[in-house]
Parts: C-alpha cells; sequence; structure tokens
C-alpha cells in the first residue's frame, strides 16, 4: 500500500489542487474516483459522516482527513 490514497472525483477543483501542489512536492500517491467505485464512495462516506466529501485523504496507518490543504498532508507525511 503506498503512504498516501486520495479519494477523487474528476471534476472536483478542490482534488486538483491538492494533486498539484502533492505533485510540486514530489509525493506519490495511490488516487481513487469515487464516482467509478461505487466502494470507495461508500468509504469516503463512513468517514464524513454519510457525505462523499473530496478530497478524502487515507494515510497508511489509517487515519484520515477531509479536504486538507497540501501543507498539512505534507506534515501528516512528516515532510516539513
Amino acid at each position: 500500500m503506498t503512504e498516501l490514497t486520495l479519494y477523487t472525483t474528476s471534476w472536483c477543483p478542490f482534488c486538483h489542487r491538492l494533486k498539484a501542489g502533492l505533485e510540486r512536492n514530489g509525493v506519490q500517491w495511490t488516487e481513487i474516483d469515487i464516482e467509478e467505485q461505487p466502494e470507495a464512495a461508500e468509504f469516503v462516506g463512513s468517514v464524513n459522516n454519510g457525505n462523499h466529501v473530496v478530497p478524502t485523504v487515507l494515510y497508511a496507518d489509517g487515519t484520515t482527513a477531509t479536504n486538507p490543504s497540501v501543507g498539512e498532508v505534507m506534515s501528516a507525511l512528516g515532510l516539513v
């Protein structure tokens, strides 16, 4: 499993912003589009009080973050 999994949609501007920032910082991730994978949408809803909020980030330790900034993700990964 990669250290970072991003649950996204293709049309989400916040997802695009997060991915661009992570790419600029050389961070790798696995991306899962919740519109293409219904089970992924269910997972996102389960960690967001029933809401399918993207981006939702899943860290390797099992914790999640909803619509985090690039800085928050970098900090959680110990990269800043």
